[in-house]
């Protein structure tokens, strides 16, 4: 089991190779020159370049053992790639996906490597890019106008990684404007209505102490979001608006909006 993660470390190996599948199916005879909303300045095209490029920066991070960050610009400028076409896209991303799903498993959980949060070993970027691939799937999937959908045990940890990595207390550091988070009275519920009731899906994210903290339980709180778990993910990922269809939010609606801005990511 990858460390905070329930899913296994092989199913998050295979989840990225699955995503990136789902995702190659998607872009098939698709105009890959359409803008993606929800990663303003990119197309769809630019976007897979983005996953591909990622997919290949940790795959060399975690196959050298890397103790410090690799160069990343061959996948964050993206001027080059505003007309792909998915018959190379595709099967380029697949063998990205592939090559990175086979150096984890090579590596291991445990191996040490350099990861940009405290921890230090290859399952954290086992877990990362397994969501990371899944939302990107959703923008480019959203962006083409097809319908998302992802498995509820992969959403319910995906969700799960969202709230530990937003609240890292090293965000402080490197962002001091985020404790003016904290306040009296300051806490968040976020309920999914389409899971079983015995599968916990309900999360609340405290701001009330000197650090953000966040656990799994039913509670009140000063402002509710309601809505189906793959919604209630896109929304914490900003990939869609917290007042749309489906979306139900009850209370403080500003501090909602507070907080999604302050902690936003990915």
């Amino acid at each position: 089991m990858s460390p905070l993660s329930p899913l296994s470390y092989e199913r998050l190996c295979a989840e990225i190779v699955t995503q990136t599948g789902l995702l190659r199916s998607c872009i098939q005879g698709a105009d890959l020159t359409l803008p993606v909303p929800s990663c303003p300045g990119w197309n769809v095209g630019q976007l897979l370049r983005h996953l591909g490029g990622g997919h290949r920066w940790v795959e060399e991070t975690v196959r050298t053992r890397a103790q410090q960050p690799l160069a990343d610009d061959h996948f964050r400028d993206l001027t080059a790639y505003t007309n792909e076409d998915p018959d190379v896209l595709g099967p380029w991303l697949d063998e990205g996906a592939a090559r990175l799903a086979d150096t984890l498993r090579a590596a291991g959980p445990d191996a040490l490597v350099w990861t940009p949060v405290p921890g230090g070993s290859v399952a954290f970027f086992a877990r990362r890019f397994a969501h990371e691939t899944a939302i990107h799937r959703a923008d480019a999937t959203l962006a083409l106008g097809a319908e998302f959908t992802l498995e509820e045990e992969v959403a319910r940890d995906a969700v799960d990684e969202w709230m530990e990595l937003g609240s890292l207390p090293m965000h402080f550091d490197i962002h001091p404007w985020m404790r003016e988070l904290l306040g009296p009275g300051r806490t968040l519920h976020f309920h999914a209505t389409d899971t079983a009731p015995e599968a916990s899906a309900e999360w609340v994210v405290d701001l009330t102490g000197e650090a953000i903290t966040w656990r799994r339980t039913h509670e009140k709180a000063t402002v509710a979001v309601r809505g189906p778990l793959t919604g209630l993910l896109l929304v914490l990922y900003r990939r869609r608006p917290a007042r749309s269809e489906g979306i139900e939010v009850i209370g403080d609606v500003e501090l909602l909006d507070f907080w999604l801005e302050r902690v936003g990511f990915g």
